[in-house]
């Protein structure tokens, strides 16, 4: 009896630990952003993020991951059909290397896009000098570190899913004079659509939320190169508090709207 007791208040012991653990990190900081970005009421939360510069700051966003989501979609299933269906040498290495900004410093892969791109001394000098490219400090270059950010997360949520698949649908299909492209739109999409929607939604929730590699290659140039998350820094540093965590609400808002996503489609597919 003594020892259940002993057992049941360790149990809630190790509960009330974990949930404080939560609050300390998560809860009182999402608490707080929403608590500072409405000190000045609504007007003064709706001027925050209404004026030009956060405007544009949040239209850029958009734009990077309207390109770096679809690329990232495309390749995803491309790269993990391959390491599904294919048995080659380097394989792990291949997975290794999609699996790299998962473990690199984004401000690392910002310099190496720096180090290939720019003008003076770099890989690629003679095609940007050449043919008078602008990659640097501009729109290119931040889609590009976007784009190579979000690499991994499309192919690690359709990977398992081609694992799991049996290939007898796709054999079967074959045999009886399906296209390519026919066994993959009525045969394997069907059956991994789900693994893409969170794949997609993951990818593009990181790229909104980007800053250490977008903040290398932009030169932060207000209103012409200023993402949102840099748009936030920007605001906070110059002490507009409201109009730096309006912003950063729009991001936390973006954030519970994929965990209640990735939810919903769970439980959807459970179904």
């Amino acid at each position: 009896m003594v020892k259940k007791k002993s057992y049941e208040w360790g149990k809630y012991l190790l509960i009330v630990i974990g949930l404080g653990f939560l609050a300390l990190v998560v809860l009182f900081p999402l608490i707080n952003i929403f608590y500072e970005a409405f000190q000045e009421g609504i007007k003064g939360y709706w001027q925050g993020i209404t004026t030009p510069e956060a405007r544009h700051a949040l239209m850029l966003s958009l734009i990077i991951t309207v390109v770096a989501v679809p690329l990232n979609t495309v390749f995803g299933l491309v790269a993990a059909w391959v390491l599904a269906r294919q048995n080659f040498r380097g394989k792990q290495v291949l997975l290794g290397i999609i699996d790299l900004p998962l473990t690199i410093s984004p401000v690392i892969v910002g310099l190496m896009f720096v180090l290939l791109f720019n003008p003076i001394d770099s890989v690629f000098k003679p095609l940007v000098v050449g043919l008078n490219l602008k990659i640097l400090f501009a729109l290119p270059s931040m889609i590009l570190v976007t784009t190579s950010i979000t690499v991994p997360f499309v192919v690690r949520e359709v990977l398992p899913a081609l694992e799991n698949l049996e290939v007898d649908q796709e054999e079967s299909a074959i045999i009886l004079g399906a296209s390519p492209w026919q066994v993959f739109w009525q045969v394997i999409l069907p059956n991994i659509n789900w693994a893409v929607l969170y794949g997609v939604i993951l990818c593009t929730a990181r790229a909104l939320g980007e800053f250490g590699a977008v903040a290398v290659v932009s030169g932060k140039i207000i209103g012409t190169t200023n993402t949102l998350t840099l748009h936030i820094e920007q605001t906070y540093s110059n002490y507009e508090s409201v109009a730096a965590f309006g912003s950063a609400s729009l991001l936390t808002l973006i954030t519970l709207l994929t965990v209640i996503s990735q939810e919903v489609l769970r439980r959807l597919q459970n179904h």
